[in-house]
Order: structure tokens, then sequence, then C-alpha cells
């Protein structure tokens, strides 16, 4: 859930970190199940994002088996060079126009 709900401050065009993620799940999900999900924004204030998230079981109408919500806080490109991953980081100095790229996406809505 948290990797959804990252996905929507990329939308945003801001860089994010989890403040917060509350996960509660409603049923068992089998290992190797298929789960549908759909997360979206609650709101915004200053550097603070929430946002929410489901995931249905056997279909995109299926029962809700796991509910999320979550606050990502915005901070500046360096934080990732300051604390990121080497190998990450190296990618990112070796193809410059990565960012860009993965900024320029859209969502079909």
């Amino acid at each position: 859930m948290d990797e959804t709900l990252g996905t929507l401050n990329w939308l945003l065009h801001v860089p994010a970190v989890t403040g917060r993620l509350e996960t509660d799940f409603l049923s068992p999900v089998p290992v190797g199940s298929t789960l549908h999900l759909r997360a979206w924004i609650t709101g915004a204030h200053g550097r603070k994002i929430y946002s929410a998230a489901e995931a249905r079981i056997g279909g995109p109408d299926g029962p809700v088996a796991v509910r999320a919500r979550a606050l990502f806080i915005q901070v500046k490109l360096e934080h990732f060079t300051k604390h990121g991953r080497p190998e990450d980081i190296e990618k990112v100095l070796d193809d410059p126009d990565l960012m860009q790229r993965a900024r320029t996406f859209e969502v079909n809505p």
C-alpha cells in the first residue's frame, strides 16, 4: 500500500516520503492473490499530503480486503541524495534525464 499511495506524489510532481501509514486488513489475502488497487488524495496542507487507498480481491468490483490511510511529507530532492541507496543515486547520475522522464508520465483519468 505504501508504493501505491506513494505513486500519488509523482502525480503531484513533488518528492515526498512516508510520514505515517495505517493499513487495515478486512479479510485474509492469500499469498499469490491479485489485488485491484485504487488510491486517491484526500487533502494537502503545506508540506503534508493526505491519501487513502483500498485493495479489492477477485476483481475491481470485488470485496475490499485492505484499506489504508497515509500521510506523506514533501521533501527536497536532496533528501534522496543524502539518504538514498548508493546504487539508485548512481543510476540518476549516469542518466540525468531519468528524473525528467519519470515526472512526465501522464495518467488517463
